[in-house]
């Protein structure tokens, strides 16, 4: 019986499964992607799940200048309690610290509670009329009788100039605020400088209406840098959010694919294991009948039918080590049996397994080695399968009185290459991915009446880039076919004499009396062209 009888080994691989990607995690990105889209909807104004941000703002701000709104009330107290009664002043003064009192407290009870508890346009309307009121009590004591002086008249310009700007800054994230705040000061002290019927206070009149307008341009501006930013910011993160859910759907489809794979593996393996078994015995049976060892066949076709299953089983069991290999590969357990292996040898050798095959197709194989190549270090049988695959493909697709040639040779880096040249039908161009690929197959391939697993050239290219080699495959179509595998330099072994061990020193009575040994040369190192070491 053949070696291709014998009971194959199981081979037995990787059985850990994938590890699964949580689905809470993809539910939180899906989570934060709505939500930072539902910021980025505009709905009237202001985009709406910006305006709880904006009134977050405008009460941090408040509280952050509360004690600058005290110190302001309490100094302008003590200014106007020497133009006004010190009763007025101070219950002025207290009237106002209590108003800051609930703006303050009212802030710190917004900040307090959670977001969805109260809707954002309450606060902001509470807001605005805290400031009105806010507003109301300075215009009450700016508005002034109009017998003052010119220098009492700046004084109050003055005054409600800063009322006006520290007014503006601190709600500039709430213009309606802002403006609640502001317009009655501005109209208190604009009256009151137009109803003196002077022209000094007809342009102070129109310098607080101009302050009025400025500031709150000014305010306007901040608001819109500030509701840039928060735009800025929600769209950045919906992208960090979209990249989330993309990285997990990304992990997830990965581990599907690598169960996938595991699971084809497990698959590849039981089933060459189980299709392997019988097939030895179709093996076994018909070479026995193919012999005629237990005597000849009644009819003489029955012999020709018993190689036919023969050479069938044969081709079977071949495709099944192709496809089992591959898994292996795939799976990461092909480990490479790495030894000193002649490249030439290894070419010559499969170039006479195939050449009857060759022959019979009149298609005729030319060698065209390097004399003198030292040996590289690699794995023989894998190196023996990239020739086979490479020359039975060649032999295949070339028609016939076809020529292959097959080269070895140095590379320009100091390594070593293979290369299997015909002239067959050739691939096209954009075919070659697909050739490459497991299982993949060109159109001539297809139409070929010797039509393989597509497995050939994947396993090789395969195997090389396991040698850390290159795999380059060049076509035309109706030209032919040339695929060059390269061996890195690091492969390549220099080919060293041995070196002379050392003569023992001399004794006196031998001086006198030389010998040819002493004469003869010792020998040197010799390093073999090309590998650079």
């Amino acid at each position: 019986m053949s070696k291709a009888a014998e009971k194959p080994e199981v081979v037995q691989l990787p059985a850990d499964p994938p590890v699964a990607v949580p689905v809470g995690n993809r539910r939180a990105a899906a989570q934060r992607v709505r939500e930072a889209r539902d910021r980025l909807t505009s709905t009237s104004g202001t985009r709406p799940a910006f305006d709880r941000e904006l009134v977050r703002q405008y009460a941090q701000t408040r509280i952050s200048a509360s004690y600058v709104v005290m110190l302001l009330v309490v100094a302008t107290g003590l200014l106007f309690s020497f133009w006004l009664q010190s009763v007025a002043a101070a219950a002025w003064t207290c009237g106002m610290l209590c108003i800051h009192a609930a703006i303050i407290r009212n802030c710190a009870r917004f900040l307090a509670e959670p977001p969805t508890k109260t809707p954002t346009r309450k606060w902001r309307t509470r807001f605005v009329l805290l400031d009105l009121l806010y507003g109301l009590c300075w215009a009450a004591i700016v508005i002034h009788p109009a017998s003052y002086d010119v220098v009492s008249n700046a004084l109050m310009m003055f005054l409600v100039m800063l009322v006006i700007a520290v007014s503006s800054m601190l709600a500039a994230n709430l213009p309606i605020a802002a403006l609640a705040a502001t317009a009655p000061v501005t109209s208190g002290i604009a009256a009151s400088f137009a109803l003196s019927g002077k022209f000094d206070n007809y342009v102070l009149a129109l310098l607080a209406l101009a302050a009025e307008g400025y500031f709150a341009l000014l305010a306007h501006r901040l608001h819109s840098t500030t509701l840039a930013t928060l735009e800025a910011r929600a769209e950045k993160d919906a992208l960090i959010g979209e990249l989330e859910q993309a990285k997990s759907i990304s992990d997830e489809a990965r581990h599907r694919a690598e169960s996938a794979n595991v699971a084809k593996s497990r698959f590849l393996a039981q089933m060459s294991h189980e299709l392997r078994t019988p097939l030895n015995a179709i093996l076994g049976f018909s070479e026995v009948m193919k012999s005629e060892i237990f005597g000849g066949h009644a009819v003489a076709v029955y012999k020709e039918y018993s190689s036919d299953i023969h050479n069938s089983g044969v081709h079977l069991l071949n495709l099944i080590n192709e496809i089992l290999d591959l898994s292996r590969i795939e799976a990461g357990r092909y480990e490479l049996n790495e030894e000193a292996v002649s490249l030439v040898h290894v070419v010559a050798d499969c170039h006479h397994l195939l050449k009857l095959r060759a022959s019979t197709r009149g298609i005729t194989i030319h060698e065209v080695f390097e004399q003198g190549m030292p040996r590289i270090w690699g794995d023989e049988r894998a190196t023996r399968q990239i020739v086979l695959n490479l020359l039975s493909n060649s032999i295949k697709f070339t028609p016939q009185g076809g020529e292959i040639w097959l080269k070895v040779g140095w590379t320009a880096s100091g390594g070593q290459y293979l290369s299997v040249k015909d002239t067959g039908s050739g691939i096209a161009e954009d075919e070659i991915p697909i050739v490459l690929a497991s299982f993949g197959q060109g159109s001539n391939s297809i139409k070929s009446a010797e039509q393989g697993a597509g497995l050939g050239l994947p396993i090789a290219k395969s195997l090389i880039d396991m040698h850390g080699g290159t795999f380059t495959l060049k076509s035309k179509l109706r030209i032919g076919t040339e695929v060059i595998v390269t061996f890195p330099p690091e492969r390549v072994m220099s080919a060293l004499a041995p070196m002379a061990e050392e003569a023992p020193p001399l004794q006196p009575e031998a001086v006198s009396a030389p010998t040819d040994e002493k004469r003869r040369p010792r020998n040197k190192p010799i390093m073999s062209a090309g590998t650079g070491l």
